[in-house]
């Protein structure tokens, strides 16, 4: 898989919308529809449930919450139970901290 593309596109508001990867800080769930944050405090709503986009999306992207996927190389810093990317703070569910703690040991210098 090392051609797949660092982007992808998304249907909203009947356009489609070209979205680079690392644009992505962060996708919040809602429901059956995900808001999707990127750079430039721009966001997108998309027809598509969190579990459904896990699957599509590059290995930088991790669930941490219920309600969140977070792009780990947007991430800020992490204190306590929280990410902090841009002006966002996202809770770190306990179910998806210790995944989470294993991704960052691996990044640590």
């Amino acid at each position: 898989m090392t051609n797949d593309p660092n982007y992808t596109f998304i249907k909203t508001d009947k356009k489609l919308i070209k979205l680079s990867f690392d644009d992505i800080l962060l996708i919040k769930g809602l429901g059956n529809y995900v808001e999707i944050f990127v750079r430039d405090n721009k966001k997108y709503i998309y027809y598509k449930s969190l579990k459904d986009l896990i699957d599509k999306l590059p290995n930088e992207f991790m669930r941490v919450h219920n309600s969140y996927i977070i792009n780990l190389k947007r991430v800020d810093y992490i204190e306590d139970n929280h990410l902090i990317i841009a002006d966002h703070k996202i809770s770190i569910a306990k179910s998806y901290r210790e995944c989470l703690i294993n991704r960052i040991d691996k990044l640590l210098l």
